[in-house]
C-alpha cells in the first residue's frame, strides 16, 4: 500500500470511530474516555464488563452503543431463574412441517446486553463462553455461527451481592476490558439534566456507521503494525505479573493478546498505522485488573490491583520510540 491509500484508510477509521463516539457522549456526558474504551473492545473484537453502582449509565451506554450502528441489539435481564435455552435459543416441534425447528435465542445478535450478568446461575453464565469465546452457538449438537460483529457487555453492581453467583475466572478472562464508570462531574451532571430535563436524548440517537463499516474497521484495525520490540514488551509485562509477589494469579495469555489488540485498535483510532508503548500502558489497567488477583497478605495491607500493575509498569523496561515503528 502506498502512502496515499494507508491515509485515506486511517482518516476513514478515524472517522467513524469519532462518529460513534459522539453519537454516544450526546447521551453519557463526561465520560469520554470510558466511552471510547468500550468503542475500542467492539473494534478489537472483544467483549466488556461494566461495574458500577446503579443509575450511572450502565445500561444506556451498552443501549447508545447499540443505536449508534446499524445492527441487531438483544438485552438480557440475568435473573436466578434464567435457562442456558433463554439465551441460545431452542428446538420446538412444528407440527406443519413435520419436524423440529430451531428458534434463536437473543445470543443471535450483533450486540448483546447482558444486564446485571452475576444475578444469573453459573450454569446459565456458562452458556456464554461458547459465544463469547469462539462466535458461534452449539444447541442439540449442531453448532451455529453468530454473524459479525459480535459483542457482548455485561453489567455488574460490585456493591451488592445478596442474590448474586460472583463470575469465576474463566469467565471473567473472556472480557476484554473492564470498565467502571463512576459518577460524573459536577459540571457534567448539570449538563445532563439540561440535555435530558424534557425528554431523552437516546430517543433521538441515529445510526451514524453501519454494520459492515464496523467489521471493515476491526479489518483495518488487525493489520496496524507491532514491532517485535513491542511484542516482547506486552510478553514481559505479563511474565511480571506472574511473578510479581503480591499476585496469586498473575496476567493468562489470552491477556496478552487481547492487549495486543486493543492497543492496535487505539493506535488506529488516533491515526496511526503502528503500536507505542503509550497505547499499550493505556491499556493495562481495564485489561488486566479484572484477570489478576492479589494475595490474602496483600489485600491484608490493603494493597490494590491497581497500585500492583503500576508498580509492574515502572518496573519493565519500555521499547524506544524508533524501535516500534
Amino acid at each position: 500500500m502506498t502512502a496515499e491509500p494507508v491515509e485515506a484508510a486511517n482518516a476513514w477509521f478515524t472517522e467513524r470511530f469519532d462518529a460513534i463516539v459522539a453519537n454516544i457522549e450526546r447521551v453519557i456526558q463526561g465520560k469520554h474516555d470510558e466511552i471510547r474504551l468500550v468503542v475500542q473492545t467492539l473494534i478489537a473484537g472483544g467483549h466488556a464488563l461494566v461495574e458500577d453502582v446503579p443509575g450511572v449509565g450502565k445500561t444506556l451506554l451498552a443501549k447508545s452503543l447499540s443505536r449508534s450502528i446499524d445492527c441487531s441489539f438483544h438485552r438480557i435481564q440475568f435473573t436466578p431463574d434464567l435457562l442456558p435455552s433463554d439465551l441460545t435459543g431452542v428446538s420446538v416441534w412444528d407440527r406443519e412441517r413435520g419436524k423440529f425447528v430451531f428458534r434463536r435465542g437473543p445470543l443471535f445478535s450483533n450486540i448483546v446486553l447482558g444486564d446485571e450478568i452475576n444475578r444469573a446461575s453459573p450454569k446459565t453464565q456458562a452458556a456464554l463462553l461458547e459465544a463469547m469465546e469462539e462466535r458461534q452457538v452449539t444447541v442439540d449438537g449442531i453448532t451455529r455461527t453468530l454473524e459479525p460483529p459480535f459483542m457482548v457487555i455485561a453489567t455488574q453492581n460490585p456493591i451488592e451481592h445478596e442474590g448474586t453467583y460472583p463470575l469465576p475466572e474463566a469467565q471473567l478472562d473472556r472480557f476484554m476490558t473492564r470498565v467502571t464508570l463512576g459518577y460524573p462531574a459536577r459540571a457534567k451532571e448539570l449538563e445532563m439534566l439540561d440535555a435530558h430535563g424534557d425528554h431523552s436524548v437516546f430517543e433521538d440517537l441515529k445510526p451514524v456507521v453501519a454494520g459492515d463499516e464496523v467489521v471493515e474497521m476491526v479489518r483495518q484495525a488487525a493489520a496496524v503494525h507491532v514491532a517485535p520490540e513491542l511484542k516482547g514488551y506486552l510478553v514481559d509485562l505479563a511474565e511480571a505479573t506472574r511473578s510479581d509477589p503480591d499476585l496469586l494469579l498473575g496476567a493468562s495469555p489470552r491477556a496478552t493478546l487481547y492487549l495486543q489488540r486493543a492497543s492496535r485498535v487505539r493506535a488506529a483510532a488516533l491515526g496511526r498505522t503502528y503500536v507505542t508503548p503509550d497505547d499499550v500502558k493505556a491499556l493495562i489497567a481495564p485489561t488486566l485488573s479484572h484477570r489478576i488477583i492479589l494475595r490474602p497478605e496483600a489485600q491484608m495491607r490493603a494493597a490494590s490491583i491497581n497500585e500492583v500493575l503500576a508498580r509492574i509498569m515502572a518496573s519493565v523496561p519500555v521499547p524506544g520510540t524508533a524501535d516500534v515503528r
